[in-house]
């Protein structure tokens, strides 16, 4: 039995910072100031495609008498523990945890008591009881909610959560699953002259989404029922997209070799999912691809031969939100939702990719009202 997705609901924080101000903010503030670095990082930012990203960083508030990482000039102040950023994080993901899942319950008329399970997305911190406890306490679900949260996974993790989801609607006709995926990214900002921190700083922000599935069809809207998954490993890359926990945060690799290994593999990974299901490149008529940054939307759309149609929607998100990590393909697949005349029967092949280098991909129906 498949299962539909009713609904899908976007959140990011009220702090928004141009991609310039933040360019200016880390040239100003790395720890080194040899030129090369400064026009290193000045040409990272400025060919990054990203206009804006949101933070719960509240630095530059007038009201914000508790800074984390700068003073009202924007100089630099000694960087945060990982405690005190995760402090924060607890802080700032419950509220937002529980603000999206109020909105997508509100929008998709949903009665809190009709949920069943919910499962919560994040790696960006850890706090217990967890935001899925939250979820339930505040929005007044049954306490005997089925709770479980995927935890450190990456830009990937939304799709094990999809098929979670999916699992409890095929075992359960009477499901309804909460999905919902946080990242507060900014949180681990670091000043250092090292290309790696210098690439995550420019493409990760702060977002969340959350998801409503169903084993049930929608009568009245339009959905996407799952037609499956897949899960898959490139042969090399696992030094190469990393998430470790550190003493001043967590620590992101990301080497400059990230889109030439998925261009190298995107393509035989992509016809193996295809031919898992019957199906061609032609029979895809949206992409919802995760978009981590500007050169990974690139290689693959040359790999996929992919109209600049095709990535739209991905170069959009990132372009107005940055790579918010496991919420970011969930805001793709929004924006293709939303602002595309989607028909009936139509097919969406969405597709992520994180540490390991581990590829998700999802294969979507459309189904009308």
């Amino acid at each position: 039995m498949p299962a539909y997705i009713h609904h899908i609901e976007t959140i990011v924080p009220e702090q928004v910072f141009t991609q310039e101000q933040t360019r200016d903010l880390i040239k100003k503030n790395v720890n080194s100031d040899r030129r090369a670095v400064q026009s290193i990082i000045h040409r990272v930012y400025s060919q990054s495609e990203i206009e804006k990203r949101h933070s719960v960083i509240k630095d530059f508030e007038e009201n914000d008498d508790t800074p984390l990482f700068f003073d009202k000039n924007g100089d630099k102040l000694e960087a945060p523990s990982t405690k005190k950023r995760n402090d924060t994080y607890t802080k700032e993901a419950t509220r937002l945890f529980c603000k999206v899942a109020r909105q997508a319950l509100e929008n998709a008329q949903v009665s809190p008591q009709e949920i069943t399970h919910v499962i919560t997305v994040s790696c960006t911190g850890f706090f217990a009881p967890g935001p899925e406890y939250y979820i339930v306490k505040e929005l007044g679900l049954n306490p005997s909610t089925e709770r479980y949260h995927i935890g450190f996974m990456g830009c990937f993790a939304a799709f094990p959560a999809l098929k979670m989801a999916e699992a409890f609607c095929r075992n359960n006709e009477n499901a309804h699953v909460l999905v919902v995926a946080l990242e507060l990214c900014t949180l681990h900002l670091q000043f250092n002259a090292d290309i790696d921190t210098i690439l995550s700083g420019s493409v990760f922000a702060d977002g969340g989404a959350a998801v409503l599935i169903s084993g049930k069809k929608p009568s009245n809207k339009t959905a996407l029922k799952t037609d499956g998954f897949q899960t898959g490993i490139t042969p090399k890359g696992e030094k190469d997209m990393a998430w470790t926990i550190g003493d001043e945060g967590f620590d992101m690799v990301l080497t400059t070799y990230v889109p030439d290994i998925i261009e190298e593999n995107i393509q035989p990974m992509t016809t193996e999912v295809l031919d898992k299901f019957g199906k061609s490149v032609e029979d895809i008529t949206y992409w919802a691809v995760h978009p981590g940054g500007r050169a990974i939307v690139d290689r693959i759309q040359n790999s996929l031969s992919l109209t600049d149609k095709d990535v739209s929607a991905s170069r959009k998100v990132l372009k107005d939100n940055g790579n918010m990590s496991s919420a970011t393909v969930l805001f793709v697949m929004k924006e293709i939702l939303q602002n595309t005349n989607i028909k009936p029967g139509e097919k969406m092949l969405s597709m992520a990719f994180g540490p390991g280098l581990t590829v998700e991909t999802g294969l979507f129906e459309v189904i009308g009202a």
